[in-house]
């Protein structure tokens, strides 16, 4: 990361600046730039993931007239977020974009416009997306540039972010370099909730793949995920971490606690909102799973989880007997690059219910091609299911051959 004088930053994290808005709104004090500012500064600074630098200074610098390029390197910001404010035919539209202060090249610009008059709610929502948007291309570009570099010089942020890398390929291999990666970040620096949490994800993986003894695994996911709330309990990740290893040990209700604490922490935490789909799509008010689901997806349409989002959507679809609308969703599902066999399990037996048998039967091969041994009990096993859930889903896999 860059190395602006004064700026101390733990595990050599990436730091961002956001830089007032400009308003063009008509507004003689520019006070609506100020207020968005300080508003996206506070949202990522409850992430988390970013060293986030303090508003007082962002005013200094636009008092000084200072330009975003300008700011990034005399603050030694890795990413810098600024944009505008207008009208438009009487609505108010707000344009945002983050700079890699590295490169000086957009990273990623959006244009947002409430669809109704500028309430409060409409504002809160642009305000959310920016946030989450900004959080996952900084998060995505730090993934990349870990991968890039020589195993040996990664620092604890670097080795996290390698990890992600291999972490989200959802193979058993991959996994397996996931866990070493994470247990490097957390061995360099103990105090980086992340690296606990990626070490919790990747052990929750072996036991839900079956990748290794579950019950073992079930223990490391937990064990990995406590240590991450002992080094930051604000951290909403720490809080994601834990409540899907309770999940994993069948502490439904425990672990929807730990999950809405997760999104209490920080509103704009995709993988929270994903989470609680997961969870509640299998055992819980499926109502409540597709609006999780669905926060999920607008808050982050390109995840890399994006399969597992679209896929708790199917399952709570099911339970609810919408099966066609399930067997829809489940396709999308299993047609991301990196969905894995319980997800085209679910799509296939979600096809089945919803009478598409033969393109059920077709996802049944694409699962049998990569682990020939798989079944329905690997299938009952992985999940949660309610008793409902249950019963449902063993109908799709008879009606494919697979019960």
């Amino acid at each position: 990361g860059g190395a602006g004088a004064g700026l101390a930053r733990p595990a050599g994290r990436a730091a961002i600046a956001v830089m007032p808005f400009a308003d063009r709104t008509g507004d003689p004090g520019g006070h609506g730039g100020l207020a968005i500012a300080e508003d996206l500064t506070t949202r990522l600074a409850k992430l988390r993931s970013l060293f986030v630098i303090a508003q007082g200074t962002m005013r200094a610098l636009r008092e000084r007239q200072v330009g975003p390029d300008e700011a990034g390197r005399l603050l030694g910001a890795d990413y810098v977020v600024g944009g505008s404010l207008r009208r438009r035919a009487g609505r108010l539209e707000v344009v945002a974009e983050l700079v890699d202060a590295r490169t000086a090249q957009v990273a990623w610009s959006d244009c947002y416009a409430p669809t109704e008059a500028d309430t409060l709610p409409a504002l809160e929502e642009i305000g959310d997306r920016i946030v989450a948007a900004v959080a996952a291309e900084a998060e995505a570009a730090e993934r990349n540039r870990a991968v890039l570099r020589p195993p040996a010089s990664l620092d604890a942020w670097g080795a996290y972010h390698r990890g992600l890398w291999h972490a989200y390929r959802f193979n058993r291999a991959d996994n397996e370099r996931a866990r070493q990666l994470f247990e490097r970040a957390t061995c360099l620096d103990p105090t980086f909730a992340r690296g606990h949490a990626g070490l919790s994800f990747a052990h929750f993986q072996n036991a839900f793949q079956g990748w290794g003894d579950r019950a073992a695994e079930m223990d490391l996911a937990f064990d990995a995920a406590g240590q991450g709330l002992m080094a930051d309990d604000r951290d909403p990740a720490a809080h994601w971490a834990m409540g899907r290893a309770l999940w994993l040990r069948g502490e439904h209700d425990q672990s929807v606690d730990e999950l809405v604490r997760s999104v209490a922490l920080s509103p704009n935490y995709a993988q929270g909102h994903y989470a609680l789909a997961f969870v509640q799509s299998q055992a819980g008010p499926p109502d409540e799973a597709i609006a999780f689901a669905d926060q999920s997806r607008l808050l982050s349409p390109f995840d890399p989880l994006l399969f597992a989002m679209l896929a708790s959507r199917c399952v709570a679809l099911v339970r609810l007997g919408r099966f066609e609308e399930a067997a829809d969703w489940g396709v999308k599902a299993a047609s991301r690059p990196n969905a894995h066999a319980q997800i085209l399990a679910i799509a296939a037996f979600s096809l089945a219910l919803a009478g598409r048998t033969e393109e059920g039967r077709a996802l049944a091969g694409k699962i049998h091609a990569r682990l020939p041994r798989y079944g329905l009990e690997d299938f009952l096993t992985a999940m949660r299911f309610s008793p409902d859930g249950a019963r449902l889903f063993r109908e799709g896999a008879r009606r494919i051959g697979m019960g």
